[in-house]
């Protein structure tokens, strides 16, 4: 099972054969077994169930049977006869369903807060004629959760958050920050508790440019300072110890003179 935002696909791997397959779903521990239409005796290896599974109820477990067709042994034994086939594992769409990268905007409150205006991607599911958004299907399970961290700064803070309109504080003012939404629904196993993570985003601060410098970079300028201030020393140094030798000659030289 492949399945994101609950678009819900069923794919299969086999090996070069004439056979067409037919894909069958039910409900776990139910014997009512039905045919998926667009997937009867198709050549093709993945089945796209989204339809089928959102009739019932994406709450549910599902299972799914695959059977391999052959028109030469349908022709000989009839519709009776047992074609090789395998069952998919469990699936439940609510629950395990991926959830794609959400977006999001900043709005500036004051110097120390920051709102995230965050939307929902849509899905493949309608209801009334209208295309339903993850929240729409995941409803109050649905929380966010937001990674930042302040420009320059190794340390990221994480938040978990109910709305969709969500508010962080406690910034240092003029300082510039950068953020990340995940859609995060903690009443799901933990493996597909939480989607992507969207793209970066970063709110500039009014800082001098020395603030946004990385630790490499300050490393590096720490170092060519003391390597001036090393050459600096050592040229006054010897330069120095050049005027003193000279000097020191000079005087020699006065003292040997003839009178």
């Amino acid at each position: 099972w492949t399945s994101l935002d609950f678009q819900t696909i069923l794919k299969w791997t086999v090996e070069e054969s004439e056979h067409t397959y037919t894909v069958m779903y039910s409900e776990k521990n139910h014997d009512n077994w039905m045919d998926v239409d667009h997937c009867s005796r198709t050549s093709e290896t993945e089945c796209d169930l989204t339809r089928e599974l959102e009739i019932f109820c994406l709450h549910r477990n599902y299972e799914a049977d695959i059977r391999a067709d052959s028109e030469h042994l349908l022709d000989e034994f009839g519709s009776d006869y047992d074609f090789p086939h395998t069952y998919a594992p469990m699936f439940n769409p609510y629950k395990e369903s991926n959830i794609s990268a959400l977006e999001f905007s900043l709005t500036d409150v004051d110097e120390g807060t920051v709102i995230l205006n965050i939307t929902h991607p849509l899905t493949s599911i309608s209801e009334g004629g209208k295309q339903q958004t993850i929240k729409d299907i995941l409803k109050n399970d649905l929380k966010y959760k937001i990674s930042y961290y302040k420009s320059g700064s190794t340390g990221k803070k994480k938040k978990i958050v109910d709305s969709s309109s969500a508010e962080v504080s406690g910034l240092d003012a003029g300082q510039s920050y950068c953020f990340m939404v995940a859609a995060f629904i903690p009443s799901r196993p933990k493996a597909t508790q939480q989607g992507a993570w969207s793209t970066l985003q970063c709110r500039q601060g009014d800082t001098h440019f020395t603030q946004d410098l990385s630790l490499g970079a300050w490393v590096g300028i720490v170092f060519i300072l003391i390597t001036v201030i090393i050459v600096f020393i050592t040229a006054t140094i010897l330069c120095c110890r050049r005027n003193h030798k000279r000097h020191k000659n000079i005087q020699t030289a006065e003292s040997s003179a003839p009178i």
